[in-house]
């Protein structure tokens, strides 16, 4: 019998600009809350993962310490680290807007930036992630999937021997080399592990490119991606979520949200899932597959389509759920 599919739930663990960009004198940014969401955020996700014994990554961003200092991130980092879950280092490069010992831009994308900004960028966030978790990152993810050839040289060049920053439905970036779906691809001496990246039909007949996210693809499609896969013989899937994803909110304040009811039961039953069928699915995070997946390349860049049918039925439960603030 062949080895299970192994499922990455990697955990996208930032603060929110909150409007300060467009409107510092009405709007200052948001930190925990962003990610503690009044216990529906990062509590009911570490709950959820204890209950079906699930170990995920999270994807910690450290270029906030630029406004917020190393505290209050490193209280959240800590309590996931005490719960048994890996972290890795993601950057969100517009927080050095803040930073008073150079002059950055508020521009958010690692792709396309002058080199020594990056680099520059990259040591400080690389810094800031060794002094709130206690060792250097495996895994780099850049903020927004935004990444081109240069982020995989410095990469090489600082000795991260891995990367999870592409996401075609989010961004595309340059170089056929660079549109992965699935499986693993040494870049520029860079092992990439990207988010898994399917198909579906859109409205004008064309195979719209839909990333693997938990906010925004509904159970029955992760359900059919899962067992398609396992058939086809990919031997990882790299899925997306937030903390933020499970609550509503009615301002960029985050001063008013409530449990977002429908994301919550999607990473319920994908937990449940992988739990019920361990015979054909194991949950399998950075931490216990970096040693392996560094080395190894898996160039099965399967890309599959799905039927419309449950492009039909998402649309709808995400518009209702997106409208309605108690739905």
């Amino acid at each position: 019998m062949s080895k299970p599919l192994e499922v990455t739930i990697t955990v996208g663990t930032s603060f929110s600009i909150g409007g300060a960009f467009s409107n510092p004198d009405e709007y200052s940014s948001v930190g925990e809350r962003t990610v503690r969401c009044d216990g529906h955020g990062l509590k009911f996700m570490l709950d959820c993962f204890n209950h079906y014994n699930i170990k995920a990554s999270f994807f910690i961003e450290t270029a906030q310490h630029c406004y917020f200092g190393d505290e209050p991130m490193a209280a959240i980092t800590k309590e996931i680290i005490d719960a048994g879950h890996d972290t890795q280092l993601m950057i969100h490069p517009c927080w050095y807007y803040y930073d008073q010992s150079g002059e950055y831009s508020m521009d958010d994308s690692c792709a396309g930036r002058d080199y020594g900004e990056l680099r520059s960028i990259f040591e400080k966030s690389i810094g800031a992630f060794e002094r709130i978790a206690g060792r250097k990152p495996d895994v780099i993810r850049c903020g927004n999937m935004q990444i081109d050839h240069q982020v995989y040289k410095l990469m090489s060049e600082l000795q991260i021997p891995m990367s999870s920053s592409i996401g075609l439905g989010m961004f595309t970036p340059e170089g056929k080399d660079l549109l992965l779906c699935s499986g693993r691809s040494r870049i520029d001496n860079v092992m990439e592990m990207p988010l898994f990246t399917y198909r579906d039909m859109d409205v004008m007949g064309g195979f719209a490119k839909k990333t693997l996210q938990i906010a925004s693809c509904s159970w029955r499609e992760m359900r059919v991606i899962l067992e398609k896969a396992r058939r086809e013989g990919i031997e990882n899937i790299v899925l997306l979520t937030q903390p933020f994803d499970y609550i509503k909110k009615k301002d960029v304040q985050y001063q008013e949200i409530t449990r977002n009811r429908v994301n919550q039961e999607r990473l319920e039953r994908l937990c449940a899932f992988i739990a019920e069928h361990d015979q054909d699915f194991v949950a399998r995070d950075f931490a216990s597959g970096v040693a392996d997946w560094k080395n190894e390349e898996q160039t099965n860049n399967i890309r599959f389509k799905i039927p419309t049918r449950y492009r039909n039925m998402r649309k709808i439960e995400n518009f209702l759920n997106d409208k309605l603030w108690n739905y």
